[in-house]
């Protein structure tokens, strides 16, 4: 049994101020566990300083934050599986909106974000498939078995548009709309970024799935005899053996009783003739 996935956010050896706000912003979120550290290396370079702290920290996800000449305002998305590598995304900042600049009510701390992809790149293209599935990673928050209807209030909308992606933050509000079901309107809370895709390290098909490897143990043992259908009913088979229908149990009616010495007749004598049967 695994617990809940936590991630390092890790500043680079020279960042930027906006670097510096985006990883406040989001480790101010509650889905991640910071770890922010001043360290000077290069993911897409060498790994090992991450594959360290990872084993030290016990993350399995990673945010690097860094600013150069060549790559400004750069963020490096990524995870690890038995403390390697798995995959990175280099992500480039071209506009950002801080929780501060967006005034607005926030949600409160806690809340389980429901998290929503646009853009046929997200189903269509091999490393915007990843994305997502980092992307889903590193927000979706701890496993819980149910959630109130009133808490489903925090949306993280992912927009794919023209080569870039477009991040978004919302808040649910639930208004008066003159029947039971209420009326929702989203409001931005942010922070909100406007993302380009760089660089990116995927691991090998093979690899990958190595890592989606489930044990035997968690893997749902297929019971005989029940199906469902498209609808999610539950049949099932009952095997019976044959059934003797001259034991069935039938209501009683004083209609079909034998009388007593017409049963003793019938049982020693055979039917009666028709003579004695008329004379009786």
């Amino acid at each position: 049994v695994e617990d809940g996935k936590s991630a390092m956010i890790m500043k680079g050896g020279n960042t930027s101020q906006l670097i510096s706000n985006v990883l406040k912003d989001i480790v101010s979120k509650p889905i991640v566990l910071e770890t922010i550290r001043k360290n000077i290396t290069r993911p897409f370079e060498d790994s090992t300083s991450l594959e360290f702290f990872s084993k030290k920290t016990d993350c399995s996800l990673f945010l690097f934050g860094s600013h150069s000449k060549k790559r400004p305002d750069n963020l490096i998305l990524g995870r690890l599986f038995d403390f390697h590598v798995l995959d990175m995304i280099e992500l480039g900042i071209e506009k950002f909106s801080s929780l501060s600049d967006i005034k607005a009510s926030k949600c409160p701390e806690g809340t389980k974000p429901m998290l929503l992809f646009a853009g046929e790149a997200f189903d269509t293209d091999n490393e915007h498939k990843r994305l997502k599935s980092l992307l889903i990673d590193f927000f979706r928050g701890p496993n819980v078995s149910a959630v109130r209807l009133a808490g489903l209030e925090h949306v993280l909308h992912f927009t794919s548009l023209d080569g870039k992606i477009y991040m978004r933050s919302y808040r649910s509000l639930l208004k008066k709309s003159g029947c039971r079901t209420p009326r929702i309107e989203l409001e931005e809370i942010g922070p909100s970024l406007d993302l380009v895709l760089r660089r990116t390290h995927l691991a090998s098909d093979d690899l990958y799935k190595l890592a989606h490897r489930k044990p035997k143990a968690l893997k749902a043992k297929k019971k005989k005899n029940i199906s469902h259908d498209a609808f999610g009913t539950k049949f099932g088979r009952v095997h019976m053996q044959k059934q003797d229908l001259s034991k069935l149990r039938t209501r009683k009616m004083k209609g079909l009783r034998k009388r007593k010495g017409r049963a003793a007749v019938g049982e020693q004598d055979g039917p009666a003739p028709k003579e004695a049967r008329v004379a009786s």
